[in-house]
């Protein structure tokens, strides 16, 4: 099985994250920041993969510690559930829509960390989630999950269905990347024989 567990704890956070890359979307995710769990479940759902976040952190000061340290957590899950990468697909892209807006997302899960974020968030708050903190979570996660991500926003006036249909963008852009490739499920898809 495809799963990892890591734990991740500092002066300013106490994170476990459970991941089962081969499971149905399943979640319990409970970080505190109410809008940041909900994008967490819906990276869950939509990549078909179980996901479970406790985390436990300096929320006094703000939401910025916490989001990046459970960036850094499953990003670090990824990569050991995710071991040698034999047989994967390693490429995903998707177009996802969401009302108004329209978010493009497509990845390489090479190991060479590299975030591309062009979502341009109209508004410096979603409730009391800061928006900057958007690009702060697919940082840690791409730096710390080896994944060469870009996201880009083609349209979109409504801050919340911009970054609700970036998440859903690369969680279905993931799903297609952690995909068995039924032609060379035996293989490391890459000609340097390593990821």
């Amino acid at each position: 099985m495809r799963s990892a567990t890591i734990t991740r704890k500092t002066a300013e956070t106490d994170i476990t994250v459970m991941l089962e890359l081969d499971g149905s979307g399943t979640y319990d995710n409970r970080t505190g920041v109410g809008f940041f769990d909900h994008m967490l479940d819906q990276l869950a759902r939509h990549a078909l993969i179980d996901l479970r976040v406790k985390a436990a952190g300096d929320l006094h000061i703000d939401d910025h510690h916490t989001v990046e340290d459970v960036g850094i957590a499953i990003g670090q899950a990824l990569t050991q559930a995710l071991g040698d990468k034999k047989g994967i697909r390693r490429y995903g892209d998707c177009h996802l829509a969401m009302d108004d807006a329209q978010v493009r997302c497509a990845l390489d899960l090479s190991g060479r960390p590299y975030l591309i974020c062009n979502l341009d968030l109209p508004y410096g708050k979603i409730g009391t989630f800061d928006t900057e903190l958007v690009r702060e979570f697919f940082q840690a996660l791409a730096t710390h999950g080896g994944i060469t991500l870009h996201i880009d926003r083609l349209h979109g006036f409504n801050a919340h269905h911009i970054t609700e249909a970036a998440f859903k963008s690369v969680a279905r852009a993931l799903r297609e990347a952690l995909e068995t490739d039924p032609r060379k499920a035996d293989a490391i898809p890459s000609t340097k024989g390593i990821l």
